[in-house]
This record gives C-alpha cells, sequence and structure tokens, in this order.
C-alpha cells in the first residue's frame, strides 16, 4: 500500500519535540516501503531537519510570512508543483492548512490530534481549535484518550484513526543497573505548568524524609518556569543534593539507563513518547491518571498510578523498597514497548491509514 504513494507533510515546527521524533519515525519508514514523502515546515533550522534531509526527504521553509492566509498560499503553491497524494498535518495546529489546502487542490488530507483532544482545543483558543478538530475528514490520533474526546466533542469516529507512537527499540534499550544504594527518580518534560514538575518536587521532598534509601530526582527539560521551579526546590531542601535540573538534553538514552523509575506528574497527556522510551529502557512508571498512560500502565503491568501528591509518596515508597518488583515492572515494560510500539509496527499502521484515506 505504501510503495508509490506521495506525501507531504505539514509541520508547525522541527525542533526536539514528541510529534517531530515521531515524524521521523513515519518518513523513515516511508522511504524505506517505496514512498515519496516530502516535509512543508513553519520553520527551519531546527534539531529535525538535517536529519530528515539525511534520509533524503526535502525540507521546504513556509513560514517566512507571520499572515495565515499568506502561509497558506505559499503551502498550496508548494503542493500543486510537487502533485501529491495526500497531505498529512504532524501537529493540531496546521491542521487548517492542511484541511484547506486539500480543498483547494482536491486531495485528500489527514489531521492530528497529538495530545487527549480537549487539551489540543484549549491552547489553540476555542473556535480555532474547533475548527481544527472538525474541518479535516480523516485525523490520526495517538491516543485513545484523544479519540474518545473527540468523538465528545463530535467528530463522527468514523473521521478519526488511532496511530501509535513508535520508538526506536534498538536505540532505547536497558542497560545494567550498578545496584548502587540511592534511587534516582526521572521526570522529563518542558517545565510549562501542564507538567506539574512542582508535584514532583513536592513528592521528592517526602520521599527524602520518609524513606530509608536515599531518594534523588533528576530533571530533564527546560522552560518558562525554570527559576520559579529551582526556588521551590531551594525551599524544600531539595538543592544541591537532592534534585538536579539537568536542562534540555539532545539524548535521552543515558538518562534512561541512569534513572531507576520514571515519574510522571502532568495533567494531561496523549501517549507520551517519553514513557514508551523510559520503558524501551526497563524502568517502571509511576504516573498521574492522564490520557492513555492508565491503559498503558495497567496493559504491560509495568507500574502503578497515582491521583494525589500522598497517594504518589505511597506508590513511590513501594517501589523503592522492593528492587524485586522495579526489575520485574522494568522487564514487563520492554516487553510491551517491544510488542505493541517498535517502529516496524508503523508500516501496517501507516498502510491502514492511508487505506482508509484513499
Amino acid at each position: 500500500m505504501l510503495e508509490g504513494l506521495r506525501i507531504a507533510f505539514i509541520a508547525g515546527t522541527l525542533g526536539q519535540g514528541g510529534a517531530e521524533r515521531q515524524l521521523y519515525y513515519i518518513l523513515r519508514t516511508l522511504k524505506e516501503n517505496g514512498a515519496q514523502a516530502i516535509v512543508l515546515s513553519l520553520t527551519r533550522g531546527e534539531y529535525w531537519e538535517p536529519r530528515i534531509r539525511n534520509l533524503g526527504i526535502p525540507v521546504i521553509w513556509v513560514g517566512q510570512a507571520s499572515s495565515r492566509p499568506v502561509r497558506l498560499a505559499r503551502i498550496v503553491r508548494e503542493l500543486h508543483r510537487i502533485q501529491i497524494d495526500i497531505v498529512q498535518s504532524q501537529h493540531f495546529y496546521t491542521n487548517l492548512y492542511a484541511a484547506l489546502a486539500a480543498r483547494i487542490l482536491n486531495i485528500r488530507e489527514i489531521g492530528a490530534i497529538r495530545g487527549d483532544g480537549t487539551s489540543d482545543v484549549q491552547a489553540n483558543g476555542r473556535w480555532t481549535g474547533l475548527l481544527c478538530l472538525r474541518i479535516p475528514r480523516v485525523l490520526a490520533a495517538n491516543s485513545w484518550a484523544g479519540i474518545r474526546n473527540a468523538v465528545r466533542m463530535g467528530v463522527s469516529p468514523e473521521h478519526l484513526f488511532f496511530l501509535p507512537n513508535a520508538v526506536d527499540t534498538e536505540y532505547f534499550h536497558p542497560s545494567p543497573h550498578d545496584h548502587r544504594r540511592e534511587i534516582c527518580l526521572l521526570i522529563v518534560g518542558r517545565l510549562t505548568t501542564v507538567k506539574r514538575i512542582d508535584r514532583f518536587l513536592c513528592i521528592l521532598a517526602r520521599l527524602r524524609s520518609q524513606s530509608k534509601i536515599p531518594v534523588l530526582g533528576l530533571i530533564v527539560g527546560d522552560g518558562p518556569l525554570r527559576s520559579a521551579l529551582e526556588q521551590q526546590a531551594q525551599e524544600l531542601g531539595l538543592l544541591p543534593y537532592g534534585v538536579n535540573f539537568q536542562g534540555r538534553v539532545t539524548d535521552m538514552r543515558p538518562f534512561y539507563q541512569k534513572a531507576d523509575i520514571l515519574v510522571l506528574t502532568s495533567d494531561w497527556e496523549g501517549t507520551p513518547n517519553v514513557v514508551l522510551e523510559a520503558m524501551a529502557c526497563g524502568l517502571p512508571i509511576v504516573s498521574t491518571r492522564v490520557g492513555d498512560v492508565p491503559d498503558l500502565v495497567q496493559r504491560s503491568q509495568a507500574g502503578c498510578l497515582f491521583s494525589s501528591i500522598e497517594e504518589g509518596v505511597c506508590r513511590l515508597l513501594e517501589l523503592i523498597v522492593d528492587r524485586d518488583m522495579r526489575e520485574a515492572m522494568g522487564r514487563a515494560a520492554r516487553e510491551y514497548v517491544m510488542k505493541h510500539h517498535r517502529v516496524s509496527v508503523l508500516r501496517e499502521a501507516l498502510s491502514d491509514l492511508y487505506q482508509k484515506v484513499l
């Protein structure tokens, strides 16, 4: 089904995000299976652009103007020039570009839901968000939570398709632990309100006062709340030895392999790449009940869930004192990702998606 297809992707950014990593995996799969792809990006010079070009896939900058109508006109001109079968949006906020350009050119389009649906709409303003949700004739969502919420907001189920996030399981893999005495809790994400790193710091402070085993926190990521979070960590007595603000990194594998447990404290998510990558590296997951994470954790038996700081402290204390439980969950996590989320699953999923569209 993939061989000979011509697909153009519209990307809002090619920076170091989960949606951009998934785009790279999709493009690599298409290239390996005989499809032709091109990327129209609203930004240029970012992390994934040279990596996509190294696949032999062109990247065209279409974000010269800030005006949406002007950007749309540029996108239409490029799509008309290259003559494609499908235009696919990789970010929720570029759905309108894909849908309108497809109608102008009389081709098919695919929109994207990257979060839980509700948060996607809210982040773009109610009316623009609803247009991004309802205008595309097919929407590819990376979480069942996103699909359920889209249906609740008026999208017909027949217009929705589950496209799972994938993980490079050859690259993300476990490494032997040295069984050091301290436990390292890892949290990864942009330092914004929705990620609730403040919640993680409160949990970490309580763990360090209650656990007989030393507990260290590692925060990977950067963002507008970093100064406030560092101040909170100072007030909780976590600095300089209880927590490390690592900042943004280009390679997550060493951090997964250094950690003992991945913690997720977000208020909303879809299917986070960070959870799947950590599972591929054999880490147990302790998470809030957001997006597809509860189903993922429960089906794989790879971790546990919490709804409050107190419950989070209890769940983590159980894992901190029980190394056998941590290792069993880590093995289950790796096995589940190998079966359901390795990159090879994309071939069949993309074939089904494009067959549905065409």
